[in-house]
């Protein structure tokens, strides 16, 4: 009979954002994989927790992700965990997810510790709707996804280092407009937990003067306006799309007249 994937969450900060759940998961778990063995070892040591543990992160999940699910498929209970956070959300897991998915494989993703949740709360800017970018692009596609992101109607929920943060809020206020309404949470559930609320500009001015360190998480205030497209509801479907054949039969006839 196949094991399980448990996909668990880990504090982002105070070790006593552990839930008990996870714990005992870890605890009864015949594997855990861990993005980084010696921080894991830490939280892991905290809760008693003796477990076999093996590395998972970026640099070889590819590779590894294949011989886990086989492990799995031979009746392994198995473990996931980040750093911090719920593996998957800017962190590996996606890729181990996927494949235990198709290949029939029962995954169970526990509640628990992610950054974005809390800032999103703590921020003051509407968090009915949401979209979660995570980190922007370095470079590459940077100012298309910018040019996007600034027509977006829901509050934008973006990761940062604290060595770019200056860089992105003073092109978000270029992109968005100087008095678009932000807040940057950091170091969240930890000793020096911060919030700091104000339009782009403010708080780009307000971190070009004090050092931003730590783990960064930027919520953005969307437009507020829905896009719609406008339909004519008296027009039905296959009027559409009649008149879409007879438009590319037009322009088929005049590319043979020219």
């Amino acid at each position: 009979m196949a094991g399980i994937l448990y996909i668990v969450p880990t504090p982002v900060g105070n070790l006593e954002d552990m839930t008990f759940r996870a714990v005992r998961v870890l605890q009864e778990a015949d594997l855990i994989l861990a993005e980084d063995t010696r921080t894991s070892s830490v939280l892991l040591k905290h809760y008693d927790i003796h477990g076999r543990l093996e590395s998972h992160h970026k640099f070889n999940e590819h590779k590894t992700s294949e011989m886990i699910k086989e492990r799995i498929l031979a009746g392994l209970n198995v473990a996931l965990i980040s750093d911090a956070g719920t593996p998957g959300i800017s962190d590996p897991g996606f890729f181990l997810a996927r494949l235990c998915v198709d290949e029939g494989i029962e995954v169970q993703t526990l509640p628990g510790a992610t950054a974005f949740v809390p800032a999103l709360v703590s921020s003051g800017l509407p968090c009915d709707k949401f979209c979660f970018e995570g980190f922007l692009p370095v470079k590459k596609g940077r100012q298309t996804r910018l040019q996007q992101l600034a027509v977006e109607p829901r509050t934008i929920v973006i990761y940062e280092s604290p060595y770019r943060l200056v860089k992105t809020l003073t092109q978000l206020a270029e992109f968005f407009g100087e008095d678009r309404q932000c807040s940057v949470a950091r170091e969240i559930s930890k000793k020096f937990e911060e919030h700091r609320r104000g339009t782009l500009v403010e708080v780009a001015q307000w971190y070009a003067e004090h050092e931003p360190k730590g783990e960064i998480v930027l919520i953005v205030a969307g437009t507020g306006r829905e896009h719609h497209v406008e339909v004519n509801e008296s027009v039905d479907v296959s009027e559409l799309r009649s008149i879409k054949k007879k438009k590319k039969f037009k322009e088929r006839e005049n590319d043979g007249l020219e």
